[in-house]
């Protein structure tokens, strides 16, 4: 991410640097402002919200060209605070810096993270609002993406009752982050709706394909480019399960889970389509873009789903095939991450059970369901040897989109509680195995492993709340 800010190694170890992205100096040319918006939180409006703890220092554009926002997350109380104290603390603040970059080398729609500053600073937190709070280490993550705008930025002046504003935010949008949109007028922001829609379907689409559940999908947390952001509670599905979701505010509904993110995303849409209605020709254009959002989502899914299975299409029969597998995965309890890596190693002119055998959490499951997986596995490889692809050819694109590593909820947790204690170590070497997540990387073995038991139940691992 310093590359791509044209900023050199010396630079990131100046003592300027730390005190620029601890928040404690402006450097010219900056102008910090925290942004306003609203949203629909849980489903129900929630009035004006806005950057509470979160600080845009300003914008810079590379050599290359490229635009680049510039905002620290936890340097102190924005006017949009309310009674927070607009601090993060480290743990959060690890999660957020590993998880953007890791997302970012899987290929999905990410926000970046530049740096990670400790403040020396304690910040008083209740991590699951039970009146258990304690003082925790704060911290500042830097992140870089090239728009902050959410959906929540147009909700509010629509709640308002500011059309002028609001058609004055669209246009903006769509000539600063949409240059690829020609025409004038209405056209424009019709193809702008659109373009949001699909951006929207792709980034879900993909968090699907590699297990992430964000895990807070509120309208104020959606970004206008389609990119993940505000990585709080979120989590990665170890055994299948899409009922899952990490959020313990969560925990009763399961509105945002593993298997609605899709649904909700349209929802989300829908919300941002009723605000925008004042500024449109006509309903209907909205809701073309509405469609545009499911047909766009259905064939990246489609798409994703195929390449994951080693397939070259998505045929028919294949819908059944992937959904008794699911089915499968979910009763037998089977790591998703493991699972999908292995089925590359299946001899398909020859399928055994073995190369999957260390995808499954309880070994009485596994032998209860041995022969069901024996009847899939035979249906699957008869579904493999019609695209007639080369054994080799077939795992490579397979181990291609199926990654080895992912940022599993226990591998975070380890990190923070070795930061807490001064050690940073395992902080750097997460990063660096998250870079190549799709590779075998020799020596790296543990970073691939299934939860350990110890993780199964524990806070942090398997459940997280929204205090940070």
């Amino acid at each position: 991410v310093a590359a791509l800010l044209d900023l050199s190694v010396d630079e990131l170890k100046s003592p300027a640097f730390a005190e620029v992205f601890a928040g404690n100096r402006v450097l010219p040319g900056m102008q910090p402002y925290a942004a306003c918006y609203g949203g629909h939180q849980f489903g129900q409006w929630a009035g004006q919200l806005g950057d509470g703890r979160a600080i845009t220092l300003g914008e810079v554009v590379n050599r290359a060209g490229e635009r680049w926002e510039l905002q620290l997350k936890g340097a102190g109380p924005t006017p949009y605070s309310r009674t927070a104290d607009g601090r993060a603390v480290l743990r959060s603040s690890i999660r957020e810096f590993l998880c953007s970059e890791a997302m970012h080398h899987l290929g999905v729609p990410s926000t970046r993270a530049l740096c990670l500053v400790a403040t020396g600073d304690e910040v008083t937190r209740d991590m699951f609002y039970d009146g258990r709070a304690r003082a925790e280490p704060g911290a500042i993550v830097c992140r870089v993406a090239p728009s902050f705008i959410r959906f929540g930025n147009f909700e509010i002046f629509a709640a308002r009752d500011d059309t002028t504003t609001l058609g004055r935010l669209v246009d903006f949008t769509i000539e600063r982050d949409f240059p690829e949109i020609e025409g004038n007028g209405a056209d424009r922001r019709i193809q702008w709706f659109e373009s949001v829609c699909a951006r929207t379907a792709v980034m879900v689409a993909h968090w699907l394909r590699v297990g992430f559940v964000h895990g807070v999908m509120n309208t104020d947390n959606m970004s206008i480019l389609g990119l993940t952001i505000d990585y709080g509670p979120y989590g990665w599905l170890e055994n299948f399960d899409p009922g899952w979701t990490p959020n313990t505010t969560d925990a009763s509904g399961r509105r945002y889970r593993f298997g609605q993110q899709a649904q909700i995303a349209h929802w989300n849409l829908a919300q941002l389509a009723n605000a925008l209605v004042p500024v449109f020709p006509s309903t209907e254009s909205l809701e073309a873009g509405l469609e545009r959002f499911a047909s766009t989502f259905e064939a990246e899914q489609r798409r994703m789903t195929a390449a994951k299975c080693g397939f070259t299409d998505f045929r028919e029969g294949d819908p059944e095939l992937v959904g008794d597998l699911y089915t499968l995965l979910h009763k037998a309890e089977v790591d998703m991450t493991i699972f999908f890596r292995a089925l590359a190693d299946v001899d398909i002119a020859r399928p055994q059970l073995e190369p999957l055998h260390a995808a499954f959490y309880a070994e009485d499951k596994r032998a209860a369901t041995q022969s069901e997986f024996a009847a899939w596995l035979a249906r699957y490889a008869a579904r493999a040897s019609i695209d007639a692809l080369p054994e080799q050819i077939r795992r490579a694109r397979m181990n291609a989109i199926n990654p080895r590593y992912v940022l599993r909820n226990y591998l975070a947790q380890e990190a923070i509680d070795l930061a807490e204690q001064g050690d940073t170590s395992r902080i750097d070497e997460l990063l660096e195995v998250m870079r190549h997540p799709y590779d075998d990387q020799p020596g790296r073995e543990r970073f691939a492993q299934k939860r350990p038991d110890w993780a199964r139940t524990r806070a942090g691992c398997s459940m997280l709340s929204c205090s940070s």
